[in-house]
């Protein structure tokens, strides 16, 4: 059965918007000083890639986890970049996947990035049908 996903966003002061999901939590939304907000929230195409970020970073985590590996830290760094007119889209987004732990398997951590591209990962899988990603998968120790 398809899932309905509903959120509310509302214009607060200025050009900021607080967006409010079914449960009630926001997310502070605002434009740049010079298209006429304070700055004092997230811009919607950043929010785009913390939301892709936050959705492949979960599966991947929990792939990693299931597959016994030690995941003691995390961090994923992504770069979109924008094309000069309008509508402003991303021409393209280069993620970096880091795993830090001790001895990590790199293969399971490839392939727990590629299960979430691939399989899990719903903002993924929406913009990849409109912009090439760049992955680069990473393991350290600690």
């Amino acid at each position: 059965m398809d899932e309905i996903v509903e959120v509310d966003v509302s214009l607060d002061s200025g050009m900021k918007f607080i967006g409010r999901d079914a449960e009630g939590r926001e997310v502070v939304m605002d434009a740049a000083p010079e298209h006429g907000g304070e700055g004092a929230g997230f811009k919607p195409m950043a929010l785009l890639l913390i939301s892709f970020g936050t959705c492949t970073a979960m599966d991947a985590v929990s792939i990693m986890r299931k597959k016994k590996q030690d995941v003691a830290r995390f961090s994923i760094h992504l770069k979109g970049t924008r094309v000069a007119d309008h509508p402003r889209v991303y021409s393209k987004i280069e993620v970096r996947f880091v795993f830090f732990g001790r001895d990590l398997s790199e293969e399971a951590a490839r392939r727990s990035v590629e299960l979430s591209q691939e399989k899990y990962c719903s903002v993924g899988g929406m913009l990849r049908k409109a912009v090439p990603i760049d992955i680069k998968v990473e393991t350290r120790p600690g």
